[in-house]
């Protein structure tokens, strides 16, 4: 596996454990549609979470949270269409960005970003 998608996993791992820290249950990992995927799927309180997380190991060009664009905006809310109406839920929807700093090889920093962005 490539470095990167090595960072990327770990990241996601961090992201689950810190959320379930915080009370949310994970629904879903890595859950895909067509060619669209939403690393962590959780509820908290009814309401239904899409999270995307970013981890980098500096921010020297610019913070995780700056690279989810338009684009990926346009994926996360094509999938998580497909989710709530495969779940048929009815309840509040968020998006949220878990963005992880690695300033070293153990020690990193979590902005979790609720309500990051909604879409069109």
């Amino acid at each position: 596996m490539a470095l990167h998608n090595e960072l990327g996993k770990r990241g996601e791992g961090i992201a689950r454990e810190y959320l379930e820290d915080a009370g949310y249950r994970i629904l879903n990992v890595n859950w895909k549609y067509a060619r669209a995927e939403v690393d962590v799927i959780a509820e908290q309180g009814g309401k239904l979470i899409f999270v995307e997380v970013k981890t980098r190991t500096s921010i020297d060009y610019g913070h995780p949270e700056d690279f989810v664009d338009r684009k990926k905006e346009k994926q996360l809310e094509f999938a998580s269409a497909a989710y709530i109406e495969m779940k048929n839920h009815q309840g509040e929807v968020r998006f949220d960005i878990i963005a992880i700093v690695f300033e070293n090889k153990d020690l990193y920093k979590i902005n979790h970003i609720e309500d990051a962005f909604w879409p069109s």
